[in-house]
């Protein structure tokens, strides 16, 4: 699949077969996501790969809008320690970011669905999934991603707006 197909074709899936991911898999979209850039090389991520059904659904539970049935779901995270600076620079949003959107395009070359869910900065979430998954203080959960082989294909489309785009020259 083309770089640009991938991109329009990308697209959030919530409603997913009931068939696991292979572990081989996994491993491959974990390595597609600590390809992506970081500030200073500095990769403050933190993936934790959650297969076990009763602390997905205490996550389902607990975590507004997220709330799906996928076989499997990564909690990424960004661990303060790590990060370009400890005091108030906030790249490892950045890093982490760029490492689930990573996530995302790999998990479609192997024909996965996947939807991100926000967690951090809405605060109660971030610290609803720190206390389920018992993380320490430095690590900030940033998304939770459910992943899957989807009921049904979606579409590709592009959302390019030329009203949105600006030269200055």
């Amino acid at each position: 699949m083309e770089i640009r197909e991938a991109i329009y074709k990308r697209r959030s899936v919530r409603s997913f077969l009931d068939k696991e991911v292979d572990d081989f898999i996994i491993s491959k979209i974990l390595e597609d996501a600590m390809a992506a850039p970081s500030a200073c090389n500095k990769r403050p991520w933190e993936f934790y790969v959650i297969k076990n059904k009763k602390i997905q659904n205490t996550l389902k539970q607990k975590i507004l809008f997220c709330n799906y049935n996928s076989p499997l779901m990564i909690v990424v995270c960004g661990n303060k320690d790590n990060a370009f600076s400890k005091d108030d620079n906030d790249y490892w949003i950045q890093d982490a970011s760029a490492a689930i959107e990573n996530i995302l395009l790999s998990a479609l070359s192997f024909d996965l669905g996947t939807c991100w869910c926000g967690l951090f900065p809405i605060k109660r979430r971030s610290e609803k999934v720190r206390k389920i998954l018992e993380l320490s203080e430095n690590i900030i959960p940033l998304g939770l991603i459910h992943i899957g082989y989807p009921k049904k294909e979606i579409e590709g489309r592009t959302q390019y707006e030329e009203t949105k785009v600006h030269y200055i020259e």
